[in-house]
């Protein structure tokens, strides 16, 4: 066992993340790896995955992710959340829509896991230039309309069925290409996010 593992944890900070450094740790044995070779995998040092281990530092929902492909685990089971505190199904009848900068958004998924999956509406001329960055990835998929698509500096006309899967800290834009707007399927892997803090601000031009 490395010294680092024996080392005992400070008092537990106040906060929803006060669970995950244990949490970290049990995933870790579990896996069967030491910490350097843990640490290694997930492009952090020794030295900070052993303070996220002991609870001196928290870490970013990055940090998060690349620990829970790791381990071969969720997001959810890092934060020690069980299979019992969510249900499974989500019944039409309890999608209540959200509105946010002339989008709507239908939660299609239960809360608390790793991934967000929301139905949107993004009506002709809404939001078309703003620039969307965060952490996690990001998959969409066109139910109906077309959807103009903007990755980087390559932009994408996407139609019923098409669907994209990206790195979303690539910068992105999305826009109805057409005036009876676009339906999306959403998920993405920002946990616990707001639909509308999805937004970081207008661009400095327009999509082509």
């Amino acid at each position: 066992m490395n010294a680092s593992d024996a080392a005992p944890p400070p008092p537990a900070a106040d906060g929803g993340l006060s669970a995950v450094a244990p949490q970290l740790r049990s995933l870790r044995r579990r896996a069967g790896l030491t910490l350097e070779a843990a640490a290694r995998a997930a492009g952090l040092s020794p030295a900070h995955l052993s303070r996220l281990e002991t609870g001196h530092r928290q870490p970013s929902l990055p940090m998060l992710l690349a620990l829970a492909r790791t381990y071969g685990t969720t997001v959810s089971d890092l934060l020690g959340e069980t299979a019992a505190d969510r249900d499974a199904i989500v019944r039409a009848a309890d999608m209540e829509p959200t509105r946010a900068g002339g989008w709507t958004y239908v939660q299609a998924g239960a809360s608390g896991r790793g991934m967000q999956a929301l139905r949107v509406r993004v009506p002709y001329g809404s939001q078309g230039d703003i620039v969307r960055v965060h952490p996690g990835e990001e998959w969409l998929y066109v139910l109906g309309g077309r959807l103009r698509l903007r990755l980087g500096d390559t932009a994408h006309l996407l139609g019923p069925g098409d669907s994209a899967h990206f790195d979303s800290l690539t910068p992105h834009r999305l826009a109805a290409e057409d005036h009876d707007g676009v339906e999306l399927l959403f998920v993405h892997t920002l946990l616990q996010s707001p639909t509308a803090t999805l937004c970081l601000g207008p661009s400095s031009g327009e999509l082509p």
